[in-house]
């Protein structure tokens, strides 16, 4: 799609009018200057003519975060790719010198600018074209992010500036059905601050995209990163790094937070990073069991690979790596894993090698034959043990799997026992039902969801047949 550019300085609004645009709030939206270091992308929902928006960082003001340089050069680029630039200025503040420099370094790129007068909420800002006109891009489009006033101008403005391209996008779509493009899976990339998933995004992609800095947080929106890869388009959901929330410093990391775990959410599989160097924290099982809760398939990234014990031969470096998993994230034991310096782009490759495995695995559940006889053996071979309150064994009646695969293009089926009383159901058994599937039904990176219904106590006759309905059974 055309894509449209969001620049200016910091604070001005940018950020704001991107999430008006976009009909959602997808960018994180705060008082406080630089909160926004990547570019972020999102599809228009206001605009007629389909584009994508980029909102990017502030430019220009020197913050005291060591950003700068890295944050400017993110804006240079989307400039540089962008096919319509929205320089967005504060018509409160009125004109300052950092606007001017900005200017100067979009006049090069003058046919695509169009400047938006932010923050005009009055007639008095609205009046403020005359003195922003000297910037070289008009009066400029007065508007109100914060009340969405002068919106449907500004689609406009952006629908007349997009039609051509528009038309040369429909060839160019023509021609991606012509060769099969797809669309892929959503890929969420967690793990704790600094563990290196910018990093991971960067080598995958083979371009500097992210921000990746020594400074933990860098990274503070769930940001979508389109990616082509096997004919189809994937999307990279590079997240904030997860920390305790009473570590937090401010609001903006605690929004940060509840992004990341809403890219868990809404993704087909996770990557979970982890620094091998610097071995897996409380943090890292903290993150995993949030995968873990949310049923997510999962594939555990132990990033730095060329740190851990650099000396030692390869096998012997792979075993003591699977025993630190097995040991701290064995509650994730049905995640494999990959070995991978993101740094230096070493073994990159394994990452959407084990992707399709996963995927391909998923796509042939057990059948429900299979998985009746699989548990009854499994329970005639290890039968479960008396309860000790209400005296009594669990028995299975009847096992299904029921898989839905409409919303996600990893299926995660769930296995749905029909018991006498799922009060009767240990833990301990269940986890051991669980292995019996999985040994018999290998199915990597997919994790295994019970779903135990009682059979309700029938009322009047005994019914002839054995074979219990879905009626007779609760949650």
């Amino acid at each position: 799609m055309p894509s449209v550019a969001i620049v200016g300085r910091p604070n001005v609004g940018k950020s704001a009018i991107f999430n008006r645009l976009a009909g959602r709030t997808i960018a994180i939206v705060h008082d406080q200057p630089g909160v926004t270091r990547d570019r972020i992308s999102a599809p228009s929902a206001l605009t007629d003519i389909p584009c994508e928006l980029i909102d990017t960082g502030g430019i220009g003001m020197s913050l005291d975060d060591g950003f700068l340089a890295q944050v400017t050069t993110e804006a240079d680029i989307a400039m540089a790719t962008s096919d319509m630039i929205l320089f967005v200025v504060d018509s409160r503040e009125g004109l300052t010198s950092i606007d001017e420099a900005l200017a100067q370094k979009l006049r090069r790129a003058s046919k695509k600018v169009k400047l938006i007068l932010n923050k005009a909420d009055d007639v008095k800002q609205e009046s403020m074209g005359g003195d922003f006109a000297s910037l070289g891009f008009g009066a400029g489009l007065p508007c109100s992010a914060a009340h969405g006033k002068g919106f449907n101008e500004l689609a406009i403005l952006i629908d007349e500036f997009l039609t051509p391209l528009a038309e040369q996008e429909e060839e160019v779509k023509k021609e991606a059905n012509a060769q099969h493009v797809r669309n892929g899976l959503k890929i969420a990339i967690v793990g704790k601050p600094n563990a290196g998933k910018s990093s991971l995004v960067n080598a995958i992609l083979e371009d500097e995209r992210t921000i990746v800095s020594e400074i933990a947080g860098t990274t503070r929106d769930a940001v979508d990163i389109p990616y082509h890869f096997a004919e189809e388009l994937h999307t990279l959901i590079d997240t904030a790094g997860l920390r305790q929330r009473q570590k937090m410093d401010t609001s903006v990391e605690v929004f940060s937070a509840i992004r990341s775990e809403r890219a868990v959410r809404r993704s087909d599989i996770c990557l979970l990073v982890i620094d091998l160097e610097a071995g897996i924290s409380a943090m890292d099982r903290k993150i995993a069991r949030t995968v873990q809760k949310e049923c997510k398939p999962c594939l555990i990234i132990l990033n730095k690979w060329d740190l851990f014990e650099p000396k030692g031969e390869r096998q012997s470096r792979l075993d003591k790596a699977k025993k630190l998993i097995d040991k701290e994230l064995f509650f994730l034991s049905y995640a494999p894993f990959a070995c991978v310096s993101a740094k230096k782009g070493q073994h990159i490759q394994q990452v959407f090698s084990q992707i399709t495995k996963i995927r391909k695995a998923a796509q042939n559940p057990v059948t429900t034959g299979q998985l009746n006889r699989l548990l009854q053996q499994s329970m005639d071979a290890k039968p479960p043990s008396q309860h000790k309150i209400y005296r009594k064994r669990v028995k299975l009646l009847y096992a299904t799997a029921v898989v839905n695969d409409k919303y996600t293009a990893i299926p995660v089926p769930q296995y749905i026992l029909f018991v006498n009383d799922k009060r009767l159901m240990h833990e301990h058994y269940e986890q051991y039902l669980s292995n019996r599937i999985r040994e018999k039904h290998i199915c990597p990176g997919v994790p295994i969801v019970f779903s135990i219904r009682s059979r309700n106590k029938t009322k009047g006759k005994k019914r002839s047949s054995s074979d219990p309905t879905p009626e007779e059974f609760t949650e």
